[in-house]
């Protein structure tokens, strides 16, 4: 078995059955690779921690002050547990050094695709749970998924509140498609988005649109760190 004590330390939670962990990280090209039935896989994982994710984030924002009201919470949360914002988080762990993929896509670098690292840190929440139930669950997902609200609430509606920036501040908008990679069932797209000719955020998606989405999120966040713009959901 791997040594998994550096994850552990850095995920702030020591599992009794580090299979479940080890479990977690498996990439189902790996499974599928040594002819191991699909439950061998994290995809059952993924699914298990995505409902408890999607509860502890749904509480957590029904709890907050002061009261929000149905569809904010909605568009919050939607943001807060979106492919990109997750996939960061999973870059905080270094998520990527430890999943277990095939030959192949080891060798094209998968592992740190948003999609890759978002679903293998679902699988991570599900371990979690089935390991030590709600209560640590709970605790690894407020502090690697519901800190920084502020930053990641702007995700849901980037695009739209990007050209209302740019329209408002009289700011030419631009996005540009930098590299498209992978077999047509498995596209990855880069995309930047200029204001005025700079470059202010590249992101990457299965999609155009996610990765479009995704540079309006990296542009937002840095149009707020040098103005100090405060982007509020409608």
């Amino acid at each position: 078995m791997r040594d998994l004590t550096a994850l552990q330390a850095s995920v702030g939670y020591h599992f009794q059955d580090e299979s479940l962990l080890l479990h977690a990280l498996t990439h189902p090209s790996f499974s599928n690779e040594n002819g191991d039935p699909k439950e061998a896989s994290n995809q059952r994982l993924e699914f298990l921690g995505d409902a408890v994710l999607e509860l502890v984030s749904s509480l957590f924002l029904f709890q907050r002050e002061p009261v929000l009201q149905e569809g904010v919470m909605t568009k919050l949360r939607a943001s807060l547990v979106c492919e990109p914002t997750l996939a960061e988080s999973a870059r905080r762990l270094q998520l990527g050094d430890y999943i277990i993929l095939g030959k192949g896509e080891g060798r094209e670098g998968i592992s740190q695709r948003d999609s890759v690292l978002s679903d293998t840190f679902e699988a991570v929440i599900g371990a979690i749970y089935l390991d030590g139930g709600m209560e640590p669950a709970q605790r690894f997902i407020t502090e690697f998924v519901l800190s920084d609200i502020e930053n990641k609430e702007l995700y849901h509606d980037a695009k739209t509140m990007l050209q209302e920036y740019s329209s408002q501040n009289h700011r030419e908008l631009r996005y540009a498609l930098l590299t498209e990679e992978g077999p047509c069932h498995d596209r990855t797209y880069r995309i930047e988005v200029r204001l005025d000719e700079m470059v202010y955020g590249i992101g990457e998606g299965s999609s155009k649109k996610k990765a479009e989405q995704a540079a309006a999120y990296q542009a937002l966040c840095r149009i707020k760190a040098e103005t100090g713009n405060v982007f509020k959901i409608h």
